[in-house]
């Protein structure tokens, strides 16, 4: 039986990456990794904000049936068995290494270890009322959140360091298949980086080619989502800053991949070890005038999806769409089991390279938004189901950057991935439930006194 490294880093945009095509980004480790191994095109996340995703991943199980709708934790459940637990109990040791935030602390999910874990403190974030809107104060202040920095993803080095220390020395002390997370903040805001990784990137500190402007960022939802992270406040050098700073973060991420590849290879552990690099979601940075996730657009809820090993075979491309709750199955099948029969992924393995007719769901529900939105892709097209706010539809493949909303033009494409989403949820249904799940949360919130932000 075969080992596993799952690298997952945070707000990871795919398109900044060298492997899936930006023009100048350095990503040399990811490059090594795809060569080695397999390349999935068209990667989602369940949903874009770190722990209603990272919930997802963990549980197997979509946002909507775990009710993890926000970076709230309150009244969360933390009963549901993690994929440590489960895997540990069927004889396979587990390692965490770093960022956590999911649906229970750390020491409650059940890994054989856990190393320098990072957890959201209660009650997390409470600026997520949508009834009215909340608007984030003063976050026009993270645009300054840029630049050269000698301490910069100090944290991250240390879970870095832990998780190579583990390789080295208790890796052959297991005397059973094991599997490492390894979890970083990087490249997730602010963009601070080390100034070797900042120097990299002079011709970084451009402008998106799409911005406020376009059609698409005139769309109520995307409207709501800059008015609550007041991001229409930006100044120019400020959007060129904090895109030169991803570039060096992404790339600093990239030497640490590098790294563990090395010492996986130093150790002999190579050939019997499947590594995967991903993220919990993607970053807009920019684009349509949005920043960081929350949105339903590619930027934001695509992720990258790079798996080599054994179990995975050398230079494949697939085009089927995926999610990280796929993924979550193709963990159990490197270990020679079956995921639970709560989880609704299918193993990575054993989806075929183009399959036009897969669907695939992500959702978001938390802060920015005055209602929920539900994504389907099914072959070449995507449509945006908005409970409170005009659908969407567009051909990915056609119109990668989303310009083109086809939706009264495609009305029998619409009314298929609609009929898509409803095999697999009421849209309205959940909806309600989200809000209500809310407003079950801000009342505990609010009789604390944590405060209410400003709303429109």
């Amino acid at each position: 039986m075969n080992n596993l490294v799952l690298f997952m880093s945070d707000e990871h945009n795919p398109f900044y990456s060298s492997v899936y095509g930006h023009p100048f980004i350095r990503t040399p480790a990811l490059e090594r990794l795809a060569r080695e191994g397999t390349v999935f095109r068209n990667a989602y996340c369940p949903s874009p904000l770190c722990l209603p995703s990272r919930s997802a991943f963990m549980a197997g199980r979509f946002v909507h049936e775990i009710q993890t709708y926000s970076n709230c934790n309150v009244r969360l459940r933390s009963d549901l068995p993690s994929y440590g637990r489960l895997l540990g109990q069927r004889g396979v040791h587990t390692v965490y290494v770093g960022k956590t935030d999911v649906y229970a602390p750390s020491d409650r999910l059940g890994f054989s270890e856990m190393l320098l874990p990072g957890d959201r403190r209660w009650p997390g974030d409470v600026n997520h009322r949508r009834r009215p809107l909340a608007i984030r104060r003063g976050s026009a202040k993270r645009a300054d959140g840029f630049g050269p920095r000698r301490n910069a993803c100090a944290g991250d080095a240390r879970c870095i360091a832990a998780a190579l220390d583990w390789l080295r020395a208790d890796s052959a002390k297991c005397g059973k298949p094991w599997l490492l997370a390894i979890n970083t903040g990087a490249p997730h805001f602010p963009h601070f980086a080390p100034s070797e990784f900042w120097d990299m990137y002079p011709q970084g500190a451009d402008l998106p080619e799409y911005g406020p402007d376009a059609a698409s960022a005139r769309h109520p939802v995307a409207r709501d989502l800059r008015a609550h992270f007041e991001t229409d406040r930006f100044a120019e050098f400020q959007v060129r800053g904090l895109r030169r700073g991803y570039l060096a973060c992404v790339s600093w991420v990239d030497r640490q991949l590098g790294r563990l590849l090395d010492a996986l290879e130093a150790r002999g552990l190579r050939e019997r070890t499947n590594v995967v690099y991903t993220a919990d979601h993607g970053e807009m940075l920019g684009k349509f005038g949005m920043w960081w996730k929350c949105s339903l657009y590619e930027d934001s809820v695509r992720v990258p999806l790079v798996v080599s090993g054994p179990d995975f075979p050398a230079s494949r491309v697939i085009r089927t769409p995926v999610s990280l709750l796929d993924l979550y199955a193709g963990l159990y099948r490197v270990f020679e089991s079956d995921p639970p029969p709560t989880a609704v992924g299918t193993p990575l393995q054993d989806l075929p390279e183009d399959d036009p007719e897969r669907v695939v769901l992500a959702e978001y529900h938390g802060h920015g938004v005055r209602s929920g939105s539900f994504m389907v892709r099914k072959g070449d097209w995507k449509l945006l189901f908005n409970t409170a706010a005009p659908h969407q539809l567009f051909n990915v493949a056609r119109d990668p950057d989303e310009l083109d909303d086809c939706l009264t033009r495609e009305p029998e494409k619409a009314a298929e991935l609609e009929a898509a989403l409803r095999e697999i949820c009421n849209p309205e249904r959940e909806d309600r439930r989200a809000h209500e799940f809310e407003a079950f949360q801000l009342e505990i919130i609010d009789n604390w006194g944590l405060g209410a932000p400003r709303s429109v």
